[in-house]
């Protein structure tokens, strides 16, 4: 009869260690980016409404600028 052993305390470091991994990963993304929401799998809703209002904050900002310019 074989006897095959387990670590159980290896494994669950194991698995903990790549926990850490993935949430370190992750925090990096978000500090090398500058945003919290990187990714739909960080927000799908809160992306939604972020490249919604994007493109209009963009264009509030070219009408912003387009008065001065014509002015000046």
């Amino acid at each position: 009869m074989a006897v095959v052993n387990t670590n159980i305390s290896a494994s669950l470091a194991q698995a903990s260690l790549a926990r850490n991994e993935r949430a370190l990963s992750k925090a990096m993304e978000q500090l090398s980016t500058g945003r919290k929401i990187n990714t739909a799998a960080d927000d799908a809703a809160g992306l939604a409404i972020s490249t919604e209002c994007l493109p209009k904050l963009w264009g509030w900002s070219n009408r912003c600028k387009t008065p001065r310019m014509q002015s000046a």
